[in-house]
This record gives C-alpha cells, structure tokens and sequence, in this order.
C-alpha cells in the first residue's frame, strides 16, 4: 500500500529540504519537492534492487532523503 500524491507532495518536500539543508544546497520549495519525490523513486529503486523495501511514509522520506541526496551530488559531479 502506497501514500497518496498529497502525502508524497508534502513528505517529498520536507525530504528534499531536509537534503537540501544536509547538503548546504541552496535550492527551492519545488524543487524541494522536485529532489524528495524523485529522489524516493531512485532511492526505492536502487535499495530494491539490493532487496531492502521502504514502507510507509517514514519509509518514503527517508528513500526521498538519500535519493535527493544522491541527486544534488550527482547534480554538483556533473557540474564540475
């Protein structure tokens, strides 16, 4: 069972900011939202492919943390 677009909408956004603050990236509340949602469908992806499931919507934002994470480093490796 999955969460709604409104709890993804808004766990995705604190997610994101939560990365965003992490990683002392200056970025904005959509794109906020933009990194956390993302960010939990590559994270989700990627742990699932090593056999590790996030369920819930704790679950979701910590996939959205390391995935907006995984994003904003790749973001600044692509940039350099």
């Amino acid at each position: 069972m999955g969460i709604g677009w409104i709890a993804a909408i808004i766990i995705g956004g604190l997610a994101g900011w939560i990365a965003s603050n992490f990683m002392k990236s200056d970025t904005g509340v959509i794109v906020n939202i933009i990194l956390g949602i993302v960010g939990a469908s590559i994270a989700s992806f990627l742990f699932g492919l090593l056999g590790v499931s996030f369920a819930g919507w704790l679950g979701y934002l910590v996939a959205g943390f390391l995935g907006a994470c995984i994003l904003i480093w790749l973001g600044r490796a692509i940039r350099r």
